[in-house]
């Protein structure tokens, strides 16, 4: 059986209906089976109780996103779930819905910092670097010397001299870098939050404006880059990226060493790092 049918959604509804607690949403009386009533969704969703009975017997037609919403709402669906709904009232997932981040969970932070050979980071849709660890302190910027609203990547290479210094090849380098981050503004549904950062971009930077007229669209799954470090000298780096599951707005970064000796120094500057801040 397809996952998307009317019957499927019926099943579903009814049972997350029946897994609520009456009480906590201020109904009462004698019931002869457990969760909510057909009727008491269908007043906290705001829909009519006939709509809300077809849609769990599979009758009426394919729900608006609204209704969909509505319900998700008021069956108090987490966001998996919300999404699941999506793709057995419609056949698609939701429409994303970007929201703000300020950190990630010690668990991610702690596989960040088991890549200590490696930068590592954690960037937002719109680019804001959230999360990082040591090695990426060292070869790519040190994050946390900077307050939080001036870790975003664009401005660093469109407004830092000393980050375009460090660029082997910035031309190319910042042509990719928007295509990339068109794309990924694109899927994360950040709309306001870039046209605030491309405004002031386009303002703080000429070039930026140029290319972000170029209306190109480029993937960030892989690929090589090249580093001047005033340690390491001239560095290459692989790099991979992926998605961060369940955030379509959060992405992961791993910068490789293609040269073994390398990321052993990396290793040992990431290694007396934390021995200063274990003294400190």
């Amino acid at each position: 059986m397809p996952i998307s049918t009317p019957s499927s959604l019926g099943v579903f509804l009814r049972n997350r209906r029946t897994r609520l607690d009456p009480a906590a949403f201020g109904f009462s009386g004698p019931r002869r089976t457990p969760g909510l009533r057909r009727e008491e969704v269908a007043l906290r969703a705001h829909i009519s109780p006939t709509w809300y009975t077809w849609l769990e017997q599979g009758r009426g037609g394919a729900p608006s996103s609204d209704v969909l919403d509505r319900i998700a709402g008021a069956l108090m669906l987490t966001e998996p779930e919300r999404e699941y709904l999506f793709v057995l009232g419609l056949g698609r997932p939701p429409e994303v819905r970007y929201t703000s981040v300020d950190g990630v969970s010690p668990r991610l932070q702690r596989l960040l910092d088991s890549l200590d050979g490696s930068p590592a980071l954690i960037k937002t849709a719109t680019w804001d670097v959230v999360a990082w660890n040591r090695a990426a302190a060292i070869v790519l910027t040190d994050y946390g010397a900077l307050p939080a609203d001036q870790r975003n990547i664009l401005r660093f290479l469109f407004c830092n001299p000393a980050i375009r210094a460090k660029q082997h090849d910035w031309q190319n380098i910042a042509r990719f870098v928007v295509g990339a981050f068109r794309a990924d503004a694109a899927r994360a549904g950040a709309v306001s939050e870039v046209n605030e950062l491309v405004d002031e971009l386009c303002r703080a930077s000429p070039e930026f404006e140029v290319l972000w007229r170029e209306n190109e669209v480029h993937g960030h799954g892989d690929g090589t880059k090249e580093l001047m470090h005033p340690e390491l000298g001239t560095i290459e780096l692989e790099y991979s990226s992926f998605s961060v599951d369940g955030r379509p707005d959060l992405g992961l970064i791993v910068y490789t060493p293609v040269d073994a000796a390398i990321a052993d120094r990396i290793r040992k500057m990431s290694a007396a790092a934390r021995l200063v801040e274990s003294t400190t």
